[in-house]
């Protein structure tokens, strides 16, 4: 056996170097290497550690304090490996090989999932939901079951003291291990081992009880669940209306805005058209090329605050009667001030942050007609809801492809050549939300797992469809609910954790896991949330996705606490609501809680906008955040950054989105205009108060001919997408086009 030293290390390593620390790849495998032949101190060292194969060694346990941070995959396969809970400190790691140790039991493979929390390929096999269903809903049984023995037999001790807390804790502990029974009888030794860990942090939760936070979500008892992959018929319960459009309708009736969905679906089946390119609208005569130009009658699409009044002669109404509102307050000088400095606090790095950004000039490249029913180029009715980016790859700087979705089908279009390069279509459907996320799939003992990238669209059905583009494959599906799906979300950090929110008023968080060589996968739910309204979009604080989730619903925005595991239920209805100064407005005739935009611009920074109102409002996470609820209603007032001014239209469900990367803000209206925001020009409004900010640009509806019927009028747009540079903007219309522009960068 040869000693390890820091030149076997460089020697044994790669890339090649002669520093440690840059050390990404190691092999100390068939060394007959034992526990104490493994140095700590040095191994330490390897900070950028991600591959390490220790197979064919003799080690019975792993080095405790060994912490390797960049860690993602360890072979310990063909050793004498017995404790596995050393292994605790590898909180980063992602595969491991534990296979040809005798010793490991059933037991102690789950004890490796729960201690591992980014753990998905074991032994060649992705056990993503499996270890999820450990971590979250089989634990949440363990504690509900092991708080029941500590209500039925123990309490405090009074006064408490650390020699009767020590003794309190053994009892309990030992209590809890035999009493609690859960679960098959061949993993009992994990169970005993979870309830014990368990008993211990309620236990110390009860004696050194932590401040409430304001933001902390209270949970309610959960019952019993076991929730695995179903895959129940369509749904036959009526639909819910979507929006409505028609002009006429009456004025005093209250607007509700729902998804109305077409009865005239096609139910006959379609054929699967993946490469087909569908109708592609010619530009206005004269002009050559397959793009659409801008109207050449029209000047400068960046409107004056003159223009701008005049186009919306509602907004000065109303922006005088919220500072009327505002002087009713009567805040004093004191506090003006110190609204005004947190204010800035905010804004000011947003701006340092975003400064080496440059606008951009977009122009419209290309138009499709690629969601038809039947195929029929005379479709110029069915609604088109979401468009998402495919996630950027390590292998490419940026992504040319968009997903759209709409009517019965899924389209995944390239922008630059604006071909349909697969088309996914599910008759009697109807499409209202889609998703993409990068999960692992496994190959085989033979090859290293690898990401893939997989899109998840739902709709009427109330059926979650998985998608895998590359190979061209529809692998799956599984039923989120009984009612219509609203809105799909996957979380950013955790690719295969899906957020689906539906016309029950409920959001279900799904592990949807991974996928081996055949395509197989399993879907566990891990928590529920009562929403108790509609909810129209989800989004996930960049900073923070795995603690906390905003919702903009029917009826309101509302933040939820959605940390698994700990002492929280698997079920939760209890919010805290986010209120905005528009509600002051509110009368009987206006009802501005229905929120239809919602979208962070950076960690911090959020836009948001409310039906009816007119303006999109940029508001501070961590300062709204900060506040503590009001007691009776529970909610907190954002802390709004900006007002950015936007069309007046009583038309609900036109979303924005927003570009990190270039620090854009996009929105449609109802007449085909797309409203661009870049965030540096909050520069020169940081300073003024009551007042709201024209957009950047206005990019006109392009001139379109149909064939034989002349110029296509401005439709509304429902929903934009942008890739992370900006290179392209897609827009959905309510008239079956998906139009796509592409930028350039201003100097």
């Amino acid at each position: 056996m040869e000693k390890i030293t820091e030149k076997l290390l460089l020697e044994k390593g790669s890339p090649k170097t002669n520093k440690l620390e840059q050390i990404k790849t190691l092999n100390l495998s068939k060394m007959a290497l034992k526990l104490e032949d493994l140095p700590v101190k040095l191994l330490s060292c390897l900070k950028s550690l991600e591959r390490w194969d220790l197979s064919g060694n003799r080690l019975q346990e792993f080095p405790r304090r060994l912490e390797l941070p960049a860690l993602r995959y360890l072979d310990l396969s063909d050793n004498q490996m017995e404790d596995v809970t050393t292994l605790e400190s590898l909180r980063a790691l992602e595969e491991l090989k534990m296979d040809d140790n005798l010793y490991i039991t059933v037991s102690d493979n789950y004890k490796l999932f729960v201690l591992l929390p980014n753990l998905r390929i074991y032994n060649s096999k992705d056990v993503t939901a499996t270890a999820n269903h450990l971590r979250y809903v089989y634990s949440d049984n363990l504690r509900t079951r092991m708080i029941a023995v500590w209500e039925r037999s123990f309490s405090l001790p009074d006064p408490v003291s650390a020699e009767k807390l020590s003794s309190l804790e053994k009892n309990f502990v030992s209590a809890a291990r035999q009493q609690v029974k859960f679960g098959p009888t061949s993993v009992a030794d994990f169970t005993k081992w979870r309830v014990e860990i368990l008993a211990k942090e309620y236990l110390r939760s009860l004696a050194e009880p932590k401040e409430d936070s304001d933001d902390e979500a209270h949970t309610e008892n959960n019952n019993d669940t076991d929730v695995s992959e179903v895959t129940d018929g369509p749904d036959k319960e009526t639909s819910p209306k979507r929006k409505q459009t028609d002009t006429a309708a009456d004025a005093s009736i209250s607007l509700t805005p729902r998804k109305k969905l077409r009865a005239d679906l096609p139910e006959s089946p379609a054929e699967s058209s993946p490469r087909k390119f569908s109708l592609r609208l010619k530009p206005l005569a004269g002009t050559q090329s397959r793009m659409s130009p801008l109207k050449p009658n029209r000047g400068p699409s960046t409107p004056s605050k003159t223009e701008t009044k005049a186009e919306t002669p509602r907004r000065s109404a109303k922006v005088q009667q919220v500072k009327e509102v505002e002087k009713k307050e009567n805040l004093s000088r004191k506090e003006a001030k110190a609204a005004q400095l947190h204010r800035n606090a905010h804004v000011l790095p947003i701006i340092k942050a975003c400064s080496k950004t440059k606008p951009v000039s977009l122009k419209p490249l290309h138009a499709l007609q690629c969601h038809s029913k039947q195929d029929s180029s005379d479709d110029f009715s069915t609604q088109l809801w979401a468009c998402a980016f495919q996630p950027q790859s390590e292998s490419s700087a940026g992504s040319r492809l968009v997903a759209t979705c709409g009517g019965d089908s899924v389209c995944v279009i390239d922008c630059e050549t604006g071909k349909v390069m697969k088309k996914y279509k599910v008759p009697g459907e109807e499409f209202f939300s889609l998703a993409w996320t990068t999960v692992l799939m496994s190959r085989g003992i033979s090859a290293p797992s690898q990401p893939c990238s997989i899109l998840a669209a739902g709709g009427k059905r109330g059926l979650v469809k998985l998608i895998y583009p590359r190979n061209n494959i529809a692998y799956g599906e599984f039923r989120a609910s009984r009612k219509s799906l609203s809105v799909l979300r996957f979380n950013h950090r955790q690719g295969n954790f899906l957020f689906t929110g539906s016309y029950d008023n409920k959001i279900i968080m799904w592990d949807i896991g991974g996928l081996d060589k055949h395509c197989n996968f399993k879907v566990i739910q891990l928590l529920t949330l009562e929403v108790g309204t509609t909810p129209l979009h989800i989004c996930l604080p960049p900073a923070s996705p795995d603690t906390h989730l905003l919702t903009a619903c029917e009826d309101g925005l509302f933040c939820y606490n959605t940390q698994l595991g700990g002492n929280s239920t698997t079920k939760r209805s209890n919010k805290m609501e986010i209120t905005f100064p528009i509600y002051k407005m509110e009368d009987k005739q206006q009802n501005y809680h229905t929120i239809d935009g919602l979208s962070f611009l950076t960690d911090d920074v959020v836009a948001s906008k409310s039906h009816t109102h007119g303006s999109i409002y940029l508001w501070s996470w961590s300062g709204t955040r900060s506040q503590r609820p009001d007691k009776r209603s529970g909610s907190v007032c954002a802390v709004v950054l900006a007002e950015l001014q936007w069309a007046i239209t009583d038309v609900p469900y036109l979303s924005l989105n927003t570009c990190p990367g270039r620090a854009y803000i996009v929105c449609g209206d109802d007449k085909g205009q797309i409203w661009t925001y870049h965030v540096t020009n909050l520069q020169k409004n940081s300073g003024q108060r009551g007042e709201t900010i024209p957009p950047t640009e206005v990019l006109e509806w392009p001139t379109l001919m149909r064939k034989g019927l002349g110029r296509i009028e401005g439709p509304s747009i429902n929903s934009v997408a942008m890739d992370p540079e900006l290179y392209y903007l897609v827009a959905l219309t309510d008239k079956n086009l998906v139009v796509i522009w592409k930028s350039e960068v201003l100097s």
